[in-house]
C-alpha cells in the first residue's frame, strides 16, 4: 500500500510517498516558502528531480502542486490518485485529547481544533495542512493523525505532574507531555530488533539529538519519562532552545530589561541553547569548528549541551532501576561521533565502554558502538518518523 506521509510547518509542507510492503520511499519533497513566494523541490525513487518557483499562497496551493506533481508523467510515481491508500500527518501535540493515532473526521478536526493554543508554533499548521489536504484530495483518501505526544501518553503520574497546584492540571492540562514520540518508539524498536531481545524485556534511553532534542526512557517499550515538558521547551540544551531554566529566572530577566512574557518566551525558543550561549551559531558543526578554533563560548556551548544529556541518562538510568542500552539518533545524534565519544566517556560507570573503531563517522547506519564486554550496550540509530508515520497509518486503515 502506498501512503502519504506529511510534515507540515507554518511555511514548508514536507512529504515523502512510501510503498509500505518494500518500505521503498517514492517520492520525497518539500514545498517551502508558503505565503510567501513558494518552491517545490521534489526527488522520486529512480532518480528524477523536479524543482520549480511555485506560487504558494497557502498550503491548499501546496497541496494541489504536489497532487500534479506525483501525476505528472515526466516527475510522477503515480498514475491515479486511487492509489494512494491514505495520508498520514505529523501532528505535534495531542494533549489528553489524543492518546494514539487516529483517522481524522469531523470531530477530530473540531477536538484538534481546541488544541491550537497549547501549541501555537506547531498545532495551527498542522491543522491547515488537514484541510488543504482534504481540499485536494477529497475525503474518499484517508487521513490519519500521528501524534508526536502519543507514545508518552503512558507515563505514570509521578513523572508527568507538575508540582504546582493541581488545578492547573485539572481544569488546563498543564503537565509533562514530550515530544519526538514517533522517533523516540522507532528507535527503540529498532534496538530491541539489533539486540535480537524482545522489546518487552529491555530498558532503554533513547537520545534524539538535533536541533530540538529530547531524552526518552522506554521500559518494556513504553515511553515511562521524557525531557521534555509541557512544550518542547523543556530539558536538554538545543539549537535555539534553552531547554531547563529556573522560572524566577526568567521572571527577574524579563523584569531586569524591561520584557513582556512574550518576549521573554520567543527569547527561551528562538535565541538561546546553542545560538544564546555561544553567541555565534545553532548549528552543531559550525559550533564545533568554532570551538575547535578556540572560540570558548563555542565550546561551552557544547560542553553545556552534553552535560545536559548526561544528566538525563543517569536519571533515567535510575527511574529504570537499570538501563540496557542507549540510543543515539537525530542529525547531532547520528552524525557528531565527538559528542557520543564524550558522554559515553562518562558512562563507565553503567558498564558501557566505546567501540572507537565502530564510533567512528564513517560507521554504517545501525551501529552498536559499546564494545563486546559492555554491560550497557549503545546504538547509533538513524530515526525515520516518515516510515513510523506510514505504519502508524496503515494500521488505521487496515493494512496487514
Amino acid at each position: 500500500m502506498k501512503i502519504l506521509v506529511i510534515n507540515a510547518g507554518s511555511s514548508s509542507l514536507k512529504y515523502q510517498l512510501i510503498e509500505t510492503d518494500t518500505e521503498q520511499v517514492l517520492a520525497k519533497g518539500n514545498c517551502e516558502r508558503i505565503g510567501i513566494g513558494g518552491h517545490i523541490s521534489h526527488k522520486t525513487f529512480d532518480g528524477r528531480s523536479y524543482d520549480k518557483d511555485v506560487d504558494f499562497p497557502t498550503h491548499s496551493e501546496a497541496f494541489e502542486t504536489l497532487k500534479n506533481v506525483l501525476l505528472d508523467k515526466a516527475s510522477g510515481v503515480i498514475s491515479d490518485l486511487s492509489e494512494i491508500s491514505a495520508v498520514g500527518h505529523r501532528m505535534v501535540h495531542g494533549a489528553e485529547a489524543f492518546k494514539s493515532s487516529v483517522l481524522i473526521d469531523d470531530k477530530v478536526i473540531e477536538d484538534f481544533t481546541a488544541l491550537l493554543d497549547i501549541a501555537p508554533l506547531h498545532n495551527p499548521a498542522n491543522l491547515t495542512a488537514v484541510l488543504a489536504c482534504r481540499s485536494a484530495f477529497g475525503k474518499e483518501v484517508p487521513e490519519a493523525g500521528v501524534f508526536d505526544t502519543a507514545f508518552h501518553q503512558t507515563m505514570p503520574e509521578k513523572a508527568y505532574i507538575y508540582a504546582i497546584p493541581y488545578e492547573y492540571y485539572q481544569e488546563d492540562g498543564v503537565r509533562r507531555y514530550g515530544f519526538h514520540g514517533t522517533s523516540h518508539k522507532y528507535v527503540s524498536a529498532r534496538c530491541a530488533a539489533l539486540m535480537g531481545k524482545p522489546i518487552s524485556e529491555l530498558k532503554i534511553i533513547s537520545c534524539h539529538l538535533g536541533n530540538g532534542s529530547s531524552v526518552t526512557a522506554v521500559k518494556g517499550g513504553l515511553s515511562v519519562d521524557t525531557s521534555m515538558g509541557f512544550t518542547p521547551l523543556a530539558g536538554v540544551v538545543m539549537g535555539t532552545r534553552s531547554g531547563d531554566v529556573d522560572p524566577a529566572a526568567i521572571y527577574y530577566i524579563a523584569k531586569k530589561r524591561g520584557l513582556s512574557f512574550d518576549e521573554a518566551i520567543d527569547i527561551l525558543n528562538k535565541k538561546s541553547g546553542y545560538l544564546g550561549v555561544s553567541g555565534l551559531t545553532s548549528d552543531d558543526r559550525d559550533l564545533r569548528a568554532a570551538a575547535e578554533k578556540g572560540d570558548k563560548c563555542a565550546a561551552l556551548a557544547g560542553s553545556v549541551m552534553r552535560y545536559s544529556v548526561l544528566k538525563y541518562i543517569g536519571a533515567y538510568a535510575a527511574a529504570m532501576n537499570g538501563v540496557d542500552a542507549i540510543v543515539f539518533t537525530g542529525g547531532i545524534g547520528e552524525h557528531s561521533s565527538d559528542l557520543r565519544e564524550e558522554i559515553c566517556a562518562d558512562l563507565s560507570y553503567l558498564g558501557l565502554y566505546l567501540d572507537k573503531e565502530a564510533n567512528a563517522p564513517s560507521s554504517l547506519p545501525e551501529t552498536e558502538i559499546s564494545t563486546p564486554d559492555s554491560k550497557v550496550k549503545a546504538f547509533v540509530i538513524p530515526t525515520n518518523e516518515e516510515l513510523m508515520i506510514a505504519y502508524e497509518t496503515l494500521a488505521l486503515v487496515g493494512g496487514k
